[in-house]
């Protein structure tokens, strides 16, 4: 187990009252950069091409590409979060929406499946499903996400509609976190160095058990990456008696990092067309609980993107628990037995 030697720092280790008092996290698309996503969809509807087909070479941006490398840059090596505004989904069907997503995103990295059923495009909504069901995910629910990394280096949401009230998107340095638990509480930072076993809420690989077990904090090449979903390591205990038992100290540092999370985020108002996207080895993303419009054509729905970018750090071999393949451009998302690859536009 190799333990971080010093504090991080560095541009990653921000915090949420800092945050507010910048804007530079907000990228707004200019006109020209719309008409130019305009014409690409338009495009790529024209030539019949399917969602599959879209890559940067397909969906060509000659003015919005450099900004979108140097966005890269900003998540991967930088303050690992960004929020592009303007983009219009108010006016124009969600197919034609999801393409432009999908060709922002293409920029970026590669398409990752997101679930057992292999959606490359995924749908977060309330679909009325109970989170005491060990196969339903939060997402899928009203109910407050915990903050946590998802299975991928990028994770985007692009916003179509908001709920009637909460459902706010809050962000957290976990490079932050880590240099405060070191400096304020070393057995509880040096407790998230060991493996911990993680609920798979039912999407198990072949030849995997129904959780894996992965630090949440991993030191590997001079880099720190994070891996955490602290209500997925809560129900592998509760669910499963076979899976190691956490120590009364690495309760308490899963405890103090949700805590810590929770005071050091920045909490941003989604509006429809927004799209975030977050590099989870630095930071931590969550959502506060929503109340729902009744009439279902108004209801809370985000478009998700989970990316591998070609260009990304390398990972420790643990990741390849949850991971599969951790070669840069060709890791992350979720693939079990009966896995098929596929874009849907219907929350399922």
């Amino acid at each position: 187990m190799d333990l971080t030697p010093a504090p991080i720092g560095g541009q990653a280790a921000w915090t949420g009252a800092e945050m507010a008092r910048r804007t530079d996290w907000i990228e707004t698309l200019s006109p020209a950069e719309l008409a130019e996503i305009d014409a690409a969809i338009a495009a790529h509807v024209a030539a019949g091409r399917a969602m599959g087909d879209i890559t940067p070479e397909t969906f060509r941006l000659p003015t919005l590409a450099p900004r979108l490398t140097r966005i890269l840059g900003d998540l991967q090596r930088g303050r690992g979060f960004v929020l592009i505004r303007g983009f219009d989904v108010a006016t124009r069907p969600i197919e034609q929406s999801a393409i432009g997503y999908l060709g922002i995103g293409a920029h970026l990295g590669s398409f990752r499946s997101q679930n057992a059923k292999g959606h490359l495009l995924g749908h977060v909504k309330d679909l009325g499903l109970d989170i005491a069901d060990p196969k339903v995910r939060y997402y899928q629910t009203n109910r407050e996400l915990e903050f946590h990394t998802d299975s991928c280096d990028i994770v985007g949401l692009l916003c179509l509609k908001t709920a009637k009230a909460g459902g706010g998107s809050r962000v957290v340095s976990s490079v932050a976190i880590h240099d405060r638990m070191m400096a304020e509480s070393p057995a509880l930072w040096r407790a998230l160095f060991n493996p911990m076993p993680t609920d798979r809420r039912g999407e198990i690989p072949p030849g995997m058990l129904p959780w894996f077990e992965i630090p949440v904090f991993n030191w590997h090449q001079g880099e720190l990456s994070t891996i955490y979903s602290g209500q997925y390591i809560r129900s592998a205990q509760q669910n499963f008696p076979q899976a190691r038992r956490l120590t009364p100290t690495e309760h308490a540092a899963i405890d103090r990092l949700d805590e810590l999370a929770a005071e050091m985020s920045l909490e941003m108002e989604f509006r429809p067309g927004d799209m975030q996207f977050v590099h989870n080895h630095t930071c931590l993303h969550s959502r506060t609980d929503f109340e729902d419009w009744p009439e279902p054509e108004r209801r809370r729905h985000l478009l998700r993107l989970w990316l591998a970018p070609r260009e990304a750090r390398e990972l420790p071999p643990a990741y390849a628990q949850r991971y599969g393949d951790i070669t840069p451009g060709n890791r992350g998302g979720i693939v079990v037995k009966d896995t098929v690859l596929t874009f849907t536009l219907a929350p399922a």
